[in-house]
């Protein structure tokens, strides 16, 4: 279903009771709400959550969001870097946050309970510390508060973060050969499972552009660390510690700077929810937020 928040048309789904305790969920880089395995969504909807999936902007079926004065296409972004020129980002992760209190705002919800990973727990923070009134907590999974990419960095590690276009065969591939790298070793999907995923991801819609500019935002992403240390919101963080990608430890990193933060470090975990681990998160999830108050 489509809708309009903070002036784009986002794709969305919604799980659960109406009248239940609402929980949007928020996906990582270049990622979709299909990402999501039914296990997480369904069984959070089971234990009486209104569960919000959404697209974030520039991928699946959601709005694409171009700007004239910022680069998306991979080569334009690496000249512009191999020239020392500055590259602008198209839009940032606050505006991102933005986003979802857009999506809120369009669905009549007031406040909510929110679970980001990855990019989307970067979001999460930005919500957590520009837009408390209208969260009840956070759940920050498999993600950091500082920057981990140096401006100096950037033009270096840019040819490995970009996508460029590639057709179907080589999409299901490369979602193969992410689970292999970054993937939860202790709950693995099949490569059936795998396979049938990015099919399903690729037709409805996968764009290199849209991707790179998701990477821009995030790369202008400033340290969340000093506002969050001023957090009151109930918040808690969870991190694998197979996690190949972002270190366990800039995961506890977070918990150890927002005020009374539990942290839970999964053995087995990396950094992908599979369908095996997302019973066990689930748990986590419905634990916190009933002692925190629904």
């Amino acid at each position: 279903m489509q809708i309009t928040a903070n002036g784009i048309s986002l794709e969305y789904e919604t799980h659960g009771p109406k009248d239940g305790p609402p929980i949007v969920l928020i996906r990582g880089l270049g990622s979709q709400m299909i990402h999501w395995p039914s296990e997480l969504y369904e069984g959070l909807a089971a234990r009486g959550y209104y569960v919000v999936r959404f697209d974030n902007r520039d991928v699946g079926l959601s709005q694409r969001c171009p700007h004239p004065d910022a680069p998306g296409d991979a080569d334009d972004i690496l000249a512009r870097a191999a020239a020392g020129e500055p590259i602008t980002a198209a839009y940032t992760l606050p505006d991102m946050a933005r986003d979802v209190t857009g999506l809120m705002d369009a669905l009549d919800i007031k406040t909510a309970h929110i679970f980001g990973i990855s990019m989307g727990g970067a979001i999460a923070q930005y919500l957590v510390t520009d837009h408390a009134d209208r969260l009840r907590s956070a759940t920050i999974v498999m993600t950091a508060a500082r920057p981990l990419i140096g401006s100096d960095q950037a033009a270096t590690m840019l040819p490995a973060l970009l996508s460029r276009p590639v057709g179907k065969d080589r999409y299901v591939a490369g979602w193969i050969e992410e689970h292999a790298t970054n993937g939860s070793p202790g709950f693995p999907m099949t490569e059936d499972e795998i396979r049938a995923e990015a099919e399903l991801a690729y037709s409805r819609g996968v764009d290199a552009d849209g991707i790179n500019r998701q990477v821009l935002a995030v790369i202008d992403a400033s340290d969340r660390r000093p506002a969050l240390a001023k957090a009151t919101l109930p918040c808690q963080v969870i991190h694998g510690e197979d996690d190949a990608l972002i270190p366990v430890e800039l995961g506890a990193e977070i918990a150890a700077t927002i005020p009374n933060c539990p942290f839970h470090r999964i053995a087995g975990m990396g950094h992908i929810i599979t369908p095996k681990l997302a019973p066990q998160i689930v748990d986590i999830a419905d634990s916190f937020i009933t002692t925190s108050g629904r």
